[in-house]
């Protein structure tokens, strides 16, 4: 059964996560989460940036599926040109 608890909202915006939802968690100080709010509903959702690993993963697999795809690095180059000049419009 999931911890609940009750907190408010400061003046500034900000919120307490109960302690033992903290230590159940494992939440730490600077630990980064995402917000979303819908009506009534605001869901905290911890994130962590991906290890090396997991990055050196994401990079190999982004290069199998352009290979795949037959994009080339010319093709990638022209895409981020289009990008800054749309951008300084």
């Amino acid at each position: 059964m999931p911890n609940v608890s009750t907190t408010k909202m400061s003046s500034r915006g900000q919120v307490v996560i109960p302690g033992d939802i903290r230590k159940k968690l494992n939440l730490k100080a600077g630990t980064r989460f995402v917000v979303v709010g819908e009506r009534d509903v605001v869901i905290l959702k911890s994130i962590e940036p991906p290890s090396l690993n997991d990055l050196d993963e994401l990079i190999a697999k982004a290069r199998r599926d352009g290979k795949e795809a037959g994009l080339k690095s010319s093709d990638i180059d022209e895409a981020i040109e289009r990008a800054r000049r749309k951008k300084q419009k």
